[in-house]
């Protein structure tokens, strides 16, 4: 089961295939944006020569599992050259924590973030977010939770808001309750078996499972506050079925909001090469950030 997660995990979360030309930037690597039981959550910033201030904030997250391999810039080429900063964020891991406490991780890091935009010459209102597979669906997450910090928070930076402000990713769970069909309950049991541990104690019960799958399904708390969302998911997707982002997608379609699936033929779980989708991604930014259009 180890090196089952071992290979899911390098497989959700591993960068395209081919290399990318970079432009010039600056990488300030293991910026500690808080501690966790003694131990420091980190992040990696990608600051391009000429900055167009607005972020782009990466979840490095496989299975949940946030794991330093992909920490290199090729993936992020096409935000980059555009002059996206890059914010590739590492989370604590299940199975030592759970969906909950590693949505608290993410929290955090974008009120860091925003606490310091003008470190990295950032406009606090133009915040996107990314990821693929658990890193998708922690964008999604933000992207339904994201809001005001605790105004009476000790940490200045707890007082900021944890909002994003578009949203762009890869093949996300949206609905552990209905995986894949009506009924099909994926919390941390079927197909996600393997994946208990991202889940915890709660998911050894039906009842369990069925508070804690609406809890962490980000299609259960869309409202109007849901930022512009792009999903690219693969119809031969067999982990996480394309009927996820699809029924997420339609739910935000029917409230009023702007919500778009790209759909990949014949694509799976990930597939060999993704810099045409990360070109579409920073395309979807480039619009909903700065108002730019092809």
């Amino acid at each position: 089961m180890k090196f089952a997660l071992f290979a899911l995990t390098l497989l959700f979360s591993s960068l395209p295939a081919l290399a990318q030309t970079l432009p010039p930037l600056t990488k300030t690597g293991d910026v500690v944006y808080g501690r966790k039981f003694g131990v420091a959550l980190t992040m990696d910033v990608f600051q391009p020569e000429k900055p167009n201030g607005c972020a782009i904030i990466y979840m490095v997250s496989g299975g949940w599992v946030s794991s330093y391999s992909p920490n290199t810039p090729g993936t992020y080429a096409p935000f980059l050259e555009r002059g996206y900063t890059v914010f590739s964020v590492r989370h604590g891991c299940q199975p030592k924590f759970i969906i909950p406490e590693i949505t608290q991780d993410i929290h955090r890091a974008i009120r860091y973030i925003r606490f310091h935009a003008k470190d990295w010459q950032l406009d606090p209102d133009k915040f996107g977010i990314s990821g693929g597979s658990a890193g998708g669906h922690l964008s999604l997450t933000m992207g339904v939770y994201g809001g005001p910090g605790a105004a009476e928070a000790k940490d200045p930076v707890d007082r900021e808001s944890s909002a994003v402000q578009a949203i762009a990713c890869l093949y996300p769970p949206t609905d552990f309750l209905n995986y894949g069909q009506p009924g099909e309950d994926a919390v941390g049991v079927g197909i996600l078996k393997n994946y208990k541990g991202a889940f915890g104690a709660e998911a050894d019960t039906p009842e369990g499972r069925q508070r804690l799958g609406r809890e962490v399904s980000p299609i259960y708390h869309i409202t109007a506050k849901l930022p512009p969302t792009l999903i690219i998911h693969g119809d031969k997707d067999a982990l996480v079925p394309m009927q996820q982002s699809e029924s997420f997608v339609a739910r935000a379609k029917e409230m009023g909001l702007v919500a778009k699936l790209v759909v990949k033929p014949g694509g799976g779980h990930g597939w060999p090469d993704r810099m045409p989708d990360y070109t579409q991604m920073a395309d979807w930014f480039d619009a909903q950030l700065r108002g730019v259009t092809k």
